[in-house]
């Protein structure tokens, strides 16, 4: 049986509601191109990305996913590790002294809901480029990537141009690393493991009082918007970023405990300290 496709789409998932919910979400784009391609401050913030080319070549990172693992993952272990952070991974600041040395998020609707939170972050932040006005433009630790929309993903070498954030926050953290020169990366955290079942990509209004899915009950609270994740195009997002590094001699490990992904190849956690 042949099935067509459009880039990752199946002929049988295009419909007239679709492609008008495409055109809109396209046409809101113009501004945030015209932008990036000819705002005075995109100028200062292509010098800021600049500054991070290679900047740890040669190095190994630590990328930390959400996922309910990190509830068993010693953390500390990392206090002499370069590391990324995501999304909402400043809920574990209570409660242990990890901090990341880099924040990443792209997903709008948490830049849009959780802005005042992420802003009290002192360590240098990647963020979504159409969210920038929420904001300080002075604020010399963030720096924006512009996010690309595309039939079929791609890796991003240089994330001075437009960059696919995929399915998932860790796919753009996965660019910025090869970016910044890293020449071995570690996930934890990338359970790949979902309790809400439903649609993805579609924004709902939390209804659950927990949240079972992120290490936090709190993550995403009852009340607030979000969208189920995609696993099928991670996964698809995934292996892009595995041909990426290995075809350029660098590798991607999971040392996610328990974790469901089997892109990568498994590395147990407690083995890459010494």
């Amino acid at each position: 049986m042949v099935v067509r496709r459009i880039g990752r789409h199946r002929f049988s998932e295009i419909s007239l509601g679709r492609l008008f919910a495409s055109f809109k979400i396209r046409a809101k784009e113009i501004p945030h191109w015209f932008a990036w391609n000819f705002a005075p401050f995109a100028r200062e913030n292509m010098k800021r990305i600049s500054r991070y080319k290679n900047i740890h070549l040669g190095k190994r990172c630590f990328i930390v996913a959400n996922g309910p693992s990190l509830k068993q993952t010693d953390l500390n272990l990392l206090a002499n590790e370069i590391t990324f952070g995501m999304n909402r991974i400043y809920l574990l600041f209570e409660q242990i002294p990890f901090r990341p040395t880099y924040y990443v998020t792209m997903n709008e609707l948490i830049l849009e809901q959780f802005a005042r939170e992420i802003e009290r972050l002192a360590m240098p932040m990647f963020l979504n480029w159409n969210r920038r006005s929420l904001f300080n433009s002075k604020a010399e630790n963030i720096v924006y990537l512009k996010a690309k929309m595309s039939i079929s993903d791609f890796f991003q070498y240089n994330l001075t141009e437009p960059t696919v954030v995929g399915g998932t926050v860790t796919f753009a953290a996965l660019q910025i690393a090869y970016y910044m020169g890293f020449h071995e990366v570690i996930l934890v955290g990338l359970d790949h493991n979902y309790v809400e079942k439903g649609t993805p990509n579609k924004t709902e209004v939390r209804s659950a009082e927990q949240d079972q899915s992120h290490f936090h009950p709190q993550y995403f609270p009852k009340g607030f918007k979000w969208q189920l994740p995609d696993l099928l195009r991670s996964e698809i997002d995934f292996g892009i970023a595995r041909n990426a590094f290995e075809s350029d001699g660098r590798k991607i490990y999971d040392a996610t405990i328990g974790g469901k992904c089997e892109v990568f190849e498994k590395i147990a956690y407690p083995s890459l300290f010494d």
